[in-house]
């Protein structure tokens, strides 16, 4: 059943639903990545401080793999309830959760303090976090997905995306900030409180802008027709999903790999690297992250129009092989020692990134049908970030450890690019689906997950009529 296309929202009013959804997905990475740089640089310190420090270093990643862990149980509530009650109150809880367990943080006691309890309280605290934003980023991109024209969905889709580059490049810039201005004991006394801090103000300002927005019209009408048929027992959002897209779970899962690790490889364990292995300074290795980031903002909403011209798998596609093949000169110019080297390394590898990061929204919401597409999305996101970028700054700081070399970890990373190509080789091609369409098409009734969530008849409908709106 093909639903009806309607007018696309106003400009003005898709503009604002890309602010709030930017503005919010800002915020919860700014809050997730400021812990991941605090654990690279003096939680191993503040928690640990009785551990070798580069078993402290370990230990402190392990409490920043902690939120991973509790990313797929945030994307199986947050997507249960998005899919039943709506995108837009559950933005709005998790906001508040990532944004008051971050405030938390940064009156936390340390080790000194509070002994034991404290490395305790700071992993509590990180649970928080990864439920938060296991939930944070399906819903975001589904708010402007279901709100935007299918011509320009991958373009509109890709600015949610934005705010990871954009959270981390605000989180660094705050501790490079402060770095430069404070002392070394300064900092580690009660510097690094700061930027946990300050997302108190930022989450104000973001539930401003997000309870303004409406919800996705898409989801309204899918809501509506569901009222329709009462009669009927709905199955539960987690249970169709595995019913009728866990195809499409697999390859969002299998998407993910190579794009996880390699931004934890890049963004988070780079400060590891080379303050450690490349004897570069703290200040010099933020700074790096810091342009790169920039620049890393800017591509992706590129790559994401690039992906409505030519599809979401090419641009995937070329962006795993390129990180692939960035991995062995990535650190070859680390190890120079220069700062020119190291940003062109962290430069280059945020690009290559960019172009799996920027389509990823619209492709994933393009694969599931709308009453469990906040549940499918999510799960395929969330629990491929438990594998991917959870031990990814882990297992290449083992590898350091164990190997004093930067050769395996790029093949780890290369490993990880391999899964990807695999996964997004098999995918369908979804840029011309149309998002409106409510239901399963009957080829997935058995179950085998790959229809993608659209009958083919709308399918085939809206690749003759490439330039037609849909909601």
């Amino acid at each position: 059943m093909s639903s009806p296309a309607a007018a696309p929202p106003a400009p003005a009013s898709l503009k604002r639903i890309v602010a709030a959804s930017l503005i919010g997905t800002t915020i919860e990475w700014y809050d997730f990545f400021l812990y991941g740089s605090a654990a690279a640089l003096v939680f191993n310190k503040l928690f640990f401080p009785d551990s070798d420090p580069l078993v402290g270093t370990l230990l402190s990643f392990l409490t920043y793999a902690v939120g991973f862990a509790a990313r797929p149980l945030g994307a199986l509530v947050f997507g249960h309830y998005g899919d039943r009650l709506g995108r837009k109150k559950l933005l709005v809880l998790s906001l508040l959760l990532m944004g008051g367990a971050t405030f938390a943080i940064g009156l936390l006691p340390t080790h000194a303090t509070i002994g034991t309890t404290a490395p305790v309280l700071l992993t509590v605290l990180r649970l928080v976090q990864g439920f938060a934003l296991g939930g944070e980023w399906g819903g975001a991109v589904l708010l402007v997905s279901e709100h935007g024209d299918a011509r320009r969905r991958g373009f509109w889709a890709s600015w949610p995306q934005t705010g990871a580059p954009a959270g981390q490049l605000l989180a660094t810039g705050v501790l490079s900030l402060l770095t430069a201005l404070l002392s070394d004991a300064a900092f580690n006394s009660w510097g690094w409180r700061i930027p946990f801090l300050l997302s108190g103000v930022l989450v104000m300002v973001g539930l401003w802008i997000r309870l303004s927005v409406d919800e996705s019209p898409v989801f309204k009408q899918a809501l509506a027709q569901a009222e329709t048929r009462k009669a009927e027992a709905e199955p539960l959002p987690l249970v169709a999903v595995m019913r009728h897209h866990w195809r499409d779970v697999l390859i969002a899962m299998g998407a993910r790999m190579a794009e996880n690790i390699s931004y934890y490889v890049i963004t988070a364990f780079i400060l590891v690297y080379a303050t450690t292995a490349a004897d570069v300074s703290k200040q010099t290795a933020l700074n790096a992250v810091l342009i790169a980031s920039a620049v890393h903002f800017v591509v992706i909403p590129v790559w994401g129009a690039l992906s409505d011209r030519i599809g979401r798998r090419p641009v995937y596609l070329l962006g795993a092989a390129g990180v692939g093949l960035w991995m062995f000169p990535f650190f070859m110019l680390i190890d120079s020692g220069g700062f020119g080297s190291l940003l062109l390394a962290v430069t280059v590898g945020l690009v290559l990134h960019g172009a799996m990061y920027a389509p990823q929204a619209a492709f994933f919401s393009e694969m599931f049908a709308t009453r469990m597409r906040y549940s499918g999305a999510s799960i395929g996101a969330q629990f491929a970030s438990v594998a991917a970028g959870a031990p990814a700054p882990l297992i290449a700081t083992a590898l350091l450890s164990a190997y004093d070399s930067s050769t395996p970890i790029s093949l780890y990373v290369i490993a990880s690019v391999v899964l990807t190509l695999i996964a997004v080789g098999v995918a369908k091609e979804t840029r011309h689906r149309d998002l409106a369409e409510v239901e399963p098409s009957p080829a997935d009734g058995d179950g085998d997950g790959g229809g993608g969530g659209v009958s083919q008849e709308a399918e085939a409908a809206a690749s003759r009529a490439p330039g037609a709106r849909s909601l």
